[in-house]
């Protein structure tokens, strides 16, 4: 929506005009900003500007108001006196137009105290002259003060619009989060939630008298109602469970007509959505996967987004996905279109394998300092500072540092933590569909296998009683094993991103997604979990390279870094550290630049047992062999 703030010269636009875009949460643009420069001249010397003077200016701002249509709307302070003026920046058909009414007196003492404007009080007289006030839009009274403007604005765009503009279904911490942010930046938006008697009742009320602020959000708890509340096309945003989405489709898409948008939220299996995209095709209705990083905070302030899906659905929203998620260094948002079916949640679900690794990786960092080298928690923590602080910078690694120093009472919470780590899937998928494709998955499998053994939690106990670890001898140079520790941590990091983004690689150019490796990348430098240094520098290396391990950037640093990884893993495995990620990420690297692998001998043994044939270095590629081996 555009809303176009009017009046003579002095009525309050500018004022009002930032303080109603501040409440909507939308971009405030001043028209007197877009006069030409003899126009401003003119004014300054009393002389009032006449149609011809007028003509350029509000062509540009004509051709300037569907492109902040397009970015999700603006309020726009300009005088607009005639509804000549008005016809011509009438552009788009979603403009409420604002009037400040007011008294000439009253202007009239505005302007003799207002300094440094262009516009000297004696050119009122021909801007009443002018005036044509118009028989529309909201007229308030510029006596007011500009909170109580700004507030009977909103009331009655409120009662002109009683439609919503979005809804949200799912009001769990995600949900709720998301529906907030975009009211925060005034979107009208409805929130339906199930009503579970004794289990969920009146949940989205709840929320309502939980944010009073908040006056363009409304709470259902019937489906119905909650549709016919939304103006169309209609734009849902699904944030519940996988398993429980199915049934919720089939009891909305009866309620929907063609061209409504359905946009599933929540971690759903990216097959699962291709197929839900198909059927809801086939009622005339868009169903847009999106993945969404970054856990409740970032679902308030601004998350990493990943639409995928029919590009004409994600058109419809994607000036909402665009205005809640978070912003990159650049200001521009943490959301595009990732590419057909189920790319976006397809992203997502690598996104969370990297994410599982990525853990795993500082879980077995901490592990080595405490459990062998004896370094007490908050000095991990301090080290882990001068890591974050010094190249290895990332979210994980930050809250890592707030986990090892919180203390419940005199006792490090941590400790107190069962050590048996749950999982919701998405990893397990990816690791899944790495196998189905054929893609080397190391680092990531591990991470998801090593958490599917914490949780053999009983028998680890009582293995640990049976395999008492005999500790070698060794002396450790605490300095130095710690830099050798920050270097196979970096390492393992870029290994960690490479393998994801290898998955991701492989299944576009099999499914003909076309993704985007560099604006997939830019996307998770801010809102998401996985955001660091390290993925703003691969937003710069995908532009220019398909393969981290080969980058011109990273092969010095990867190759400098080598002995001391290998030596780190060796020494950790010694003292009976179980280090899953960090060793399958130096097998990786060594696999990956080895150029004559044992790989020979297995091609030898499948002909042996199962005539499987084989190809020969000293034959032209593609021409097969068998032995009789024996």
């Amino acid at each position: 929506m555009i809303y176009i703030v009017m009046g003579v010269s002095g009525s309050g636009k500018t004022t009002v005009g930032l303080k109603l875009a501040d409440r909507l949460g939308l971009p405030f643009y001043d028209a007197d900003d877009y006069h030409p420069r003899q126009s401003v001249e003119k004014m300054q010397q009393g002389i009032p500007l006449n149609d011809s003077d007028r003509a350029p200016w509000l062509e540009q701002l004509a051709d300037l108001i569907p492109t902040w249509e397009v970015e999700g709307g603006a309020v726009l302070a300009c005088s607009a006196l005639k509804e000549e003026y008005r016809k011509v920046l009438q552009t788009v058909s979603d403009i409420s137009w604002i009037y400040l009414d007011g008294s000439r007196d009253t202007i009239l003492k505005r302007l003799q105290a207002r300094h440094a404007h262009f516009m000297p009080s004696t050119m009122l007289e021909s801007q009443l002259e002018a005036l044509e006030k118009p028989a529309y839009g909201i007229h308030v009274d510029v006596s007011l003060s500009p909170e109580q403007i700004v507030q009977e604005v909103i009331s009655k765009l409120e009662h002109m619009n009683p439609h919503s503009e979005f809804g949200v279904i799912g009001l769990g911490v995600m949900g709720k989060s998301l529906a907030l942010n975009l009211a925060s930046r005034g979107v009208r938006v409805a929130m339906y939630n199930r009503h579970v008697p004794g289990k969920e009742e009146g949940i989205a009320e709840q929320v309502i008298a939980e944010n009073p602020s908040f006056t363009n959000i409304k709470g259902y708890d019937q489906l119905e109602e909650f549709v016919q509340s939304l103006e169309k096309p209609r734009k849902i945003l699904l944030m519940i469970y996988a398993g429980a989405l199915d049934a919720q489709l089939e009891a909305l898409i009866p309620l929907l007509e063609p061209g409504d948008v359905v946009i599933d939220g929540g971690n759903s299996f990216y097959k699962d959505t291709a197929r839900r995209t198909a059927l809801l095709a086939d009622n005339g209705l868009h169903f847009v996967g999106t993945g969404i990083s970054g856990g409740e905070e970032g679902a308030r302030k601004g998350p990493s987004i990943m639409p995928g899906g029919p590009r004409a659905g994600y058109e419809q929203v994607a000036s909402y996905l665009e205005m809640i998620a978070a912003k990159d260094r650049q200001a521009q948002p943490c959301t595009t279109y990732i590419g057909p079916d189920g790319a976006g949640h397809f992203v997502k679900m690598v996104h969370n394998g990297i994410e599982y690794a990525e853990m795993q990786a500082l879980a077995e960092a901490y592990s080595l300092l405490r459990n062998m080298l004896g370094i007490a928690p908050d000095e991990i923590a301090a080290i882990f500072k001068e890591w974050q602080q010094h190249g290895l910078g990332s979210y994980l690694l930050e809250i890592t540092i707030d986990i090892l120093h919180k203390k419940e009472g005199d006792e490090l919470l941590l400790d107190k933590i069962l050590d048996q780590a749950e999982q919701k899937g998405t990893g397990g998928w990816s690791a899944a569909v790495a196998l189905e494709y054929g893609v080397p998955y190391d680092t990531l499998s591990a991470a998801v296998m090593a958490r599917a053994l914490s949780a053999m939690k009983a028998e680890r106990v009582k293995a640990a009683e049976r395999y008492q670890k005999q500790i070698p001898k060794v002396t450790i140079d605490r300095s130095s094993f710690v830099a050798s520790l920050k270097q196979a941590y970096q390492v393992t990091r870029i290994i960690n991103h490479e393998i994801g983004f290898n998955l991701m690689r492989e299944v576009s150019e099999q499914l003909n997604w076309e993704l985007n490796f560099s604006e997939i990348a830019r996307i998770w430098t801010n809102g998401c979990i996985i955001r660091s240094e390290l993925m703003e520098e691969l937003v710069t290396i995908y532009q220019q390279e398909p393969r981290l391990l080969v980058a011109p950037t990273l092969v010095d640093k990867i190759r400098n870094a080598q002995q001391s990884f290998a030596a780190v893993v060796a020494l950790g495995l010694q003292y009976g550290v179980p280090l899953p990620v960090l060793s399958s990420g130096l097998n990786y690297l060594l696999g990956y630049s080895t150029a004559d692998s044992s790989a020979n001998l297995i091609q030898a043994q499948r002909d042996y047992f199962g005539a499987h044939t084989y190809q020969r270095k000293d034959k032209p590629a593609g021409e097969y062999f068998h032995t009789e081996w024996k």
